[in-house]
């Protein structure tokens, strides 16, 4: 009975590792530590119109298909008000390959153009919910508060640029930005699941 009823527990818990989060709920600020060694919080960012928020690691092959794409979106939307953000919440026990020494060296080989933060308690990932790599989040920011306006893939072909037909993420920012809702406000993230620790 004891045994039964633990395992029920852990079950429960385990559902209420990552909490679910929607459209037009909003988060809190964080802060992490980006490759360069400094601290990086939202709140660095007092002009910024909104972020675009993706978890990303250094293993995932989907997540590396999608290197250039952010620099190039990090170099549209930057200078328009949306500062693009990569966050690595894996295991870094679990996976050697994503230790923070990892995550430097890779940023140096993929010439990242923005910063890549290190979610090593994983509270950024489990307060907005991810579970793939990559997998995107634009939040707005209006007086004061930050609300989630797109969450979901960047594009709808990670493998062929070239062919891709639907850039959902640049699509969702060309929407706020000229002042018109998300047309297409969430879609299914296809990639590696972020694997979260167990807080038992």
């Amino acid at each position: 009975m004891k045994t039964t009823f633990f395992i029920l527990m852990l079950v429960f818990k385990l559902a209420l590792s990552a909490q679910s989060v929607h459209v037009g709920d909003a988060v809190l600020p964080f802060t992490l530590r980006n490759v360069d060694g400094k601290m990086v919080s939202l709140n660095d960012y007092p002009r910024a119109k909104g972020f675009v928020v993706v978890f990303t690691c250094n293993h995932c092959p989907f997540a590396r298909l999608y290197t250039k794409r952010l620099n190039d979106l990090s170099r549209t939307y930057g200078p328009k008000g949306f500062v693009v953000l990569a966050v690595n919440s894996s295991d870094n026990v679990l996976l050697e390959g994503e230790s923070f020494d990892k995550m430097v060296a890779e940023a140096r080989t993929q010439h990242l153009e923005f910063p890549y933060l290190q979610d090593e308690q994983q509270i950024v990932a489990r307060s907005f919910g991810a579970t793939r790599t990559p997998q995107a989040f634009v939040l707005l920011k209006e007086n004061g508060r930050l609300t989630i306006e797109y969450q979901g893939a960047i594009d709808d072909n990670g493998a062929e640029p070239d062919k891709v037909i639907h850039h959902y993420l640049a699509d969702a920012l060309n929407n706020l930005l000229n002042g018109k809702p998300v047309l297409v406000s969430e879609t299914k993230s296809v990639g590696c699941a972020i694997k979260l620790k167990s807080r038992l």
